[in-house]
């Protein structure tokens, strides 16, 4: 019921005194509107803006059966804001963390960064009433002039967005179940895609960390500090023998991501508990007639720590690089983790960057950031190798934990940007002083 009150100089109840129009002294002739919103406990209040009585009986009864109707439907009256949406929306999928066919930790938090563009273009204060269907439609133009991304990157955004509008049309916070926007196409299933390193590349990463990681070229860490006006003290951040022990854990992090082929992400996950044991085989040498053993290691990747939340178990070559690991750690623990200094923290983000930069400039790729050579493309590297070597795609799927159809989109792509690569390369014929014809790859 509408609360009356001796101000106004006109007033009349509708639909047995659901609302209310009225006229103050400081509106004048202009009519008002008010309606109180029972199940929010506010007051709608809202002008008409017209002198003519009839065009305002008209106006208030049609707002009248639209608030009632809001009211039937569970719809809020008075919208939250985008800031707001978006907290309930994170801390509604914070829950998911924790299902087993939910989300990651790391997926969870991607939200974050990707929802900032959504507050940043609409406004956080804005309230979502007020937002139309086709407010972000030129959403990947508006994006580019903001901050240079890929269309892959815009498209995932895109998608965020949606979920999040999904989740406030079924809680009744907005008035509809998606956004709009204009169809964002990637010209090529490569373009966009993270990169991956060729052969000789990879061949001079691992011939770098032998020497990257050995203790004549690990240097104390040291870290400058003021003293008053005058002296100027340097502070010790980490030793030599520290230094030494993480490039090898690096070194070792870098060769078992490449040959088990896990995500970056469930690797950094895994725990000693986590290796079921090792296989010992011997095969003979590709360079010789002499025998190599090869130590194979069994790994479960947990669900909670995969990106597709499902369990796997698979055999994977390079068992030898998880037991050199073990041997130099101090913490191996079964709920300790593998790859970390103290068996409990993760590498740093920062840290794991300066990392990767100092490998890169190592082996002279000055160009990384633009091929998109990071921490996964050593997961690429893998599975690229796999499937140049004929293995059957489904021991890879089930191995990788992807599908057939991803490793035949993606992969098979790689192989064949390499196989034009091969192709294009041209020989020319060179005579040595003994009258010898060789051909030269150039």
């Amino acid at each position: 019921m509408t609360k009356r009150t001796n101000k106004y100089t006109f007033e009349q109840s509708l639909y047995d005194g659901e609302s209310l129009i009225y006229k103050v002294k400081k509106s004048g002739d202009v009519y008002q509107f008010h309606k109180w919103i029972a199940k929010e406990g506010k007051h709608y209040r809202k002008s008409l803006r017209t002198k003519d009585y009839d065009i305002a009986l008209t106006k208030a009864k049609q707002l009248t059966k639209e608030l009632m109707s809001s009211e039937m439907n569970e719809q809020l009256v008075f919208s939250i804001t985008v800031d707001e949406l978006i907290k309930r929306y994170l801390a509604y999928r914070k829950n998911d963390i924790a299902i087993e066919t939910g989300i990651t930790r790391k997926r969870w938090t991607g939200m974050h960064s990707q929802l900032k563009w959504f507050s940043h273009i609409l406004g956080a204060e804005t309230q979502l009433s007020s937002i139309k269907q086709d407010a972000l439609f030129e959403y990947a133009t508006i994006r580019q002039n903001l901050k240079k991304c890929s269309m892959g990157t815009a498209r995932n955004e895109t998608s965020t967005f949606n979920s999040m509008i999904k989740f406030g049309y079924r809680h009744k916070l907005i008035h509809f179940e998606k956004l709009f926007f204009k169809e964002i196409i990637i010209k090529s299933d490569f373009v966009g895609r993270r990169g991956t390193f060729t052969e000789d590349e990879y061949d001079k990463l691992v011939r770098f960390m032998r020497s990257w990681s050995n203790i004549k070229n690990c240097n104390a860490s040291y870290r400058n500090n003021d003293f008053g006006r005058t002296k100027r003290k340097t502070k010790l951040v980490w030793s030599a023998e520290h230094i030494h022990l993480e490039r090898l854990m690096i070194r070792d992090y870098v060769l078992a991501t490449a040959n088990t082929c896990m995500r970056v992400g469930e690797i950094d996950a895994l725990t000693y508990n986590d290796i079921k044991g090792y296989e010992y085989h011997t095969s003979e040498s590709e360079y010789d007639n002499s025998e190599k053993e090869q130590i194979l290691v069994e790994i479960s990747v947990r669900a909670e720590t995969s990106k597709v939340r499902k369990n796997r178990k698979f055999l994977s070559r390079g068992g030898q690089y998880f037991q050199r690991i073990t041997e130099r750690s101090k913490h191996t623990n079964d709920d300790d983790l593998i790859f970390s200094m103290d068996g409990k923290k993760r590498i740093e983000h920062k840290r794991k960057r300066h990392l990767w930069i100092e490998l890169m400039e190592g082996i002279g790729i000055t160009d990384w950031e633009d091929r998109k050579l990071t921490w996964y493309s050593l997961r690429h590297y893998g599975i690229t190798q796999r499937v140049q070597s004929g293995v059957d795609l489904i021991d890879i799927s089930i191995m990788c934990g992807t599908s057939v159809k991803h490793i035949t989109d993606t992969y098979l792509h790689y192989r064949k940007e390499q196989s034009r690569t091969a192709a294009l390369k041209s020989y020319k014929k060179t005579t040595d002083k003994k009258g010898n014809i060789t051909n030269k790859l150039i």
